[in-house]
């Protein structure tokens, strides 16, 4: 007899990720299909948003990070970049008190000086609404990209060594750790890309040093619950070894 989705997930609760990390692709190429402009498959991909948020609140997770707007994403036609920007703005005034109303707290990742004041003003009014939530705290990537986030925490440190306060032998991996994004939150135990493609896009480089990888080809407007409850499914089923071998795992697990 097959075994549900929901059967899955509830026999391996224990197993879930406590932080995901999503690259939503496939926005563009799910309007296409449909004769629609660009913006519409942006516009569709909100309801999938909301969907992965109330499933993760469901589920657990407690952070889920979402790649909104890439560093690189400035490159796209302006008419498109504007229409982004309209929607962040949207987002940021009709979502939020959702948000809040749920006990979700809202974090921008990303250098927000390139977006326009008013952007920035709605950014700083939502985190600090929502800071005291502890249900989930959902994390928006926005003019974000992991080789930048490496390059700002090695200026951080730099200029601790011009000033004295730090020596080049105290720099290592936690040093540096402490000035990336996310420092005091988990590290993404779970990174899922929709539409079809294989890669990482400059996606929190530093951050999914040991993360799990899911790839999905439905487009992200049809990356549903049913969807999300599959790549849980498979990151539950997983073993993870952090550089050690399965006889170490069976002899590290407490017996019964």
């Amino acid at each position: 007899m097959s075994t549900s989705i929901d059967d899955r997930l509830a026999a391996n609760k224990g197993q879930l990720p406590k932080h995901v990390a999503i690259i939503m692709d496939g926005n563009n190429r799910w309007a296409k299909k449909r004769f629609l402009p660009g913006v519409a498959g942006h516009k569709a991909g909100v309801d999938a948003v909301r969907a992965v948020v109330e499933t993760s609140a469901r589920q657990g997770v407690e952070v889920l990070t979402l790649f909104a707007f890439s560093s690189e994403n400035w490159r796209r036609p302006a008419n498109e970049v504007s229409a982004l920007m309209q929607l962040f703005v949207v987002a940021l005034e009709r979502e939020v008190k959702k948000l809040h109303h749920n006990n979700i707290r809202l974090r921008v990742m990303g250098d927000l000086s390139g977006f326009s004041e008013r952007i920035q003003q709605l950014v700083r009014e939502a985190e600090a609404l929502t800071a005291n939530n502890d249900l989930m705290t959902l994390v928006i990537a926005a003019n974000y990209g992991g080789q930048w986030d490496i390059a700002q925490a090695a200026q951080q440190l730099a200029r601790q060594v011009q000033q004295g306060t730090l020596t080049p032998e105290q720099i290592d991996e936690q040093a540096l750790h402490q000035h990336t994004w996310l420092h005091d939150l988990p590290a993404p135990d779970l990174m899922i890309r929709t539409g079809g493609e294989k890669r990482i896009s400059n996606f929190m480089l530093w951050q999914m040093a040991y993360t799990e990888f899911y790839f999905c080809d439905a487009y992200w407007p049809d990356f549903k619950q049913q969807e999300y409850q599959k790549a849980l499914v498979a990151f539950a089923e997983r073993t993870r070894r952090f550089g050690r071998t399965d006889e170490q795992l069976e002899e590290a697990e407490p017996s019964v």
